[in-house]
């Protein structure tokens, strides 16, 4: 079982896991096999922030998120999302300034490309968190049973009354129940808070940023950038 400070639904650690076992002793055609491979192909010339992956079938006995309120964002939610992501956003030395049409454009869930969750207070009805991922699928070759790896990535994500860790324990497990195969991050913004408590599993690559007309003083740690690229 998970730690008990894990939060409800976080996945649960194999303690008869051995990274140092022999080749062959899982079945290289399994899913779970797949998404270590594909974790270990984003380790390739890569910088300024890690890649982690969560393979999100590890969540196997919670149906729904836990959080009151929990629910995909709809058109009507953009004013509200606008303002919490640009408060949210304003902390950080890089990041987009998003106005209502930028959300809706860039966030507003679109099957198969992105796909945007929020929390509405049972009571006021106000609009007090939000989380988001989109879709990357990559084909896989060679492989008699699985033809693609259906991933999801981590986006924008602002917690301001639900605790970060819950909103995205709840992440995966909406991403589970769409068949997702493997959930990815970036350790920037916040994200460094929950990598480890959700048992995400750190790459060894790294992602560079190249920014033009745009002037940085001095080299930016991963938690003050407040931007993903799509």
């Amino acid at each position: 079982m998970g730690d008990n400070n894990s939060p409800p639904g976080a996945p649960e650690q194999n303690p008869d896991h051995d990274s140092g076992s022999k080749p062959g002793a899982q079945d290289d055609s399994s899913i779970e096999t797949l998404v270590r491979k594909f974790q270990d192909s984003m380790s390739v010339s890569k910088r300024h922030a890690f890649w982690e992956t969560q393979p999100v079938g590890q969540f196997k006995d919670v149906d729904s998120p836990v959080t009151p309120g929990f629910r995909k964002m709809e058109l009507r939610d953009v004013p509200a999302v606008t303002r919490l992501l640009r408060n949210y956003l304003s902390q950080f030395v890089v990041a987009p300034d998003f106005d209502e049409d930028d959300v809706q454009h860039w966030l507003l869930p679109t099957e198969n490309v992105v796909d945007s969750y929020l929390v509405e207070s049972p009571e006021t009805h106000e609009i007090t968190d939000f989380c988001s991922f989109y879709t990357l699928p990559s084909s896989i070759l060679g492989n008699q049973t699985y033809s693609t790896l259906k991933a999801a990535y981590s986006y924008y994500n602002v917690s301001t009354k639900t605790p970060l860790l819950q909103l995205m324990n709840d992440a995966l497990i909406v991403a589970k129940q769409k068949d997702f195969d493997v959930f990815n991050a970036l350790d920037v913004m916040e994200n460094e808070s929950f990598l480890k408590e959700l048992k995400f599993g750190p790459g060894d690559g790294q992602l560079h940023y190249y920014l033009f007309n745009y002037r940085v003083r001095n080299e930016l740690k991963p938690s003050e950038l407040g931007l993903v690229l799509l």
